[in-house]
Parts: C-alpha cells; sequence; structure tokens
C-alpha cells in the first residue's frame, strides 16, 4: 500500500533551487585571490557557523580569507554577499512547480533550508519561490539540520506529526536527521527519480507527465 502523506517539506538548495554554477564559485575564489579548491575547501568549512547565524557575512567571509591567509576589505565583502545570495536564487526545473501543483491540490507544505541571513534575503527577494504553509530557516532558529531539533521546530509549526509529512533533500545525512525524528524520507537526486520513486512509494498528486518535463527542463552540464 503506498503511503499517504499529509503534508511534504521541502529542501532549499538542490532541490527546488539549482546549485551554484562554475562561474558562481570561480567569481567568488577570484575576489578573495584563491585557487578554486582553497576556496571551495573554505567555503564549507565555516558554513555551518553562517548557516546558524552564529556568524553573520563579515565575521563568515573574512574567516574564510584568513584561514586562507587572505584579508579582506569592507567593499570586497559587500560583492561577495551579493554574488553568494545570487548564486543560489536560480530555480531548479519541475520542483518549484510541483510544489506549488501539490499546495493547490490540498497538501500542506512547508520549506526546510540551512541557509544564512544573507541569502535568505536574496532568495526571498528573487520572486519565484512557491508559498509554503511554513518557512524554517537555520538562520532564524539556530539549528541546522541534521539536528533534530529543527524538524521538530518545523513540524510543530506546521500542525502535523511526523509520521504525515514527506521529506526531500539531496544530503544523506539530512534525509537520516529527517528519518530519525519519524518522517518518511526521499534522497533527491533528480526530478526523474524523485518521480518514480514518489510514484512507487506514495499516493501524492504526481502528473504522469512529471519524469518527461522534467527530462526536458534539465539544465545543460554545469548549471546548477
Amino acid at each position: 500500500m503506498r503511503i499517504q502523506p499529509r503534508a511534504v517539506l521541502f529542501d532549499y538548495g538542490n532541490v527546488l533551487a539549482q546549485p551554484q554554477s562554475p562561474a558562481d564559485v570561480e567569481a567568488l575564489a577570484g575576489i578573495l585571490d584563491l585557487p578554486i579548491s582553497t576556496f571551495t575547501e573554505m567555503y564549507w568549512r565555516f558554513r555551518v557557523s553562517y548557516d546558524a547565524a552564529e556568524f553573520d557575512a563579515a565575521t563568515y567571509w573574512r574567516t574564510v580569507a584568513y584561514a586562507s591567509t587572505r584579508e579582506v576589505v569592507s567593499e570586497q565583502i559587500d560583492r561577495l554577499v551579493e554574488i553568494d545570495g545570487l548564486s543560489w536564487c536560480r530555480p531548479a526545473p519541475v520542483m518549484p512547480e510541483w510544489a506549488r501543483d501539490i499546495r493547490r491540490q490540498g497538501l500542506r507544505t512547508a520549506l526546510l533550508s540551512n541557509m544564512p541571513v544573507s541569502v535568505r534575503q536574496a532568495v526571498e527577494r528573487a520572486g519565484w519561490l512557491p508559498e509554503f504553509d511554513v518557512r524554517t530557516f537555520s538562520c532564524d532558529v539556530g539549528i541546522c539540520k541534521p539536528a533534530p531539533e529543527i524538524y521538530r521546530r518545523c513540524l510543530n509549526d506546521l500542525g502535523c506529526e511526523a509520521s504525515e509529512v514527506l521529506f526531500l533533500d539531496d544530503r544523506p545525512a539530512n534525509v537520516q536527521g529527517a528519518e530519525a525524528v519519524g518522517m518518511h524520507a526521499l534522497l533527491f537526486t533528480s526530478p526523474e527519480q524523485a518521480a518514480a520513486a514518489l510514484e512507487a512509494r506514495f499516493n501524492l498528486p504526481v502528473p504522469l507527465a512529471f519524469a518527461a518535463k522534467a527530462a526536458q527542463m534539465q539544465p545543460p552540464d554545469g548549471v546548477h
């Protein structure tokens, strides 16, 4: 028997939004005059503290620069913040439309994302993000996935039991965190893969053309 969720909970990056493009990463690394490999390592090393609002934007970028034996001035920080925010604002194929569709058909929906304040502000200005019954951002609650508290906070605001919710995320640790608090969860790798898994396991209004449309709308290689 297929599972009938009452609500669907979405991750943001790499699910609803495309990943950073190589050009975005190159631009950020260039401001700090760093090799891309070094920049990427430093970018992610301190990202959890930024996502949880332990660091503000200036502290985060100064920490990334200092760890790489670089210095950064205010004008550079402003530019880094701008590019970083915009780099996460490109809608992914199919998924935002599907989130809108299932909400129109009566399911509750929520967004749960690890995201710093500066990126949240850029995302909210972008204008394409679907409406959700609940939006839970790590920077607002000071907790990041996969800590159980952030899932429970979102569930409480959503007014659902964990067993009533399906969660989609692209990171195995976050999927495991959702399952640990009792949610159904899918590891998202592509719209086609998600469509097949949803149709096999869940009683959800997944359009029959979902996978075919996803294939047609896939971005070219190297675009997130």
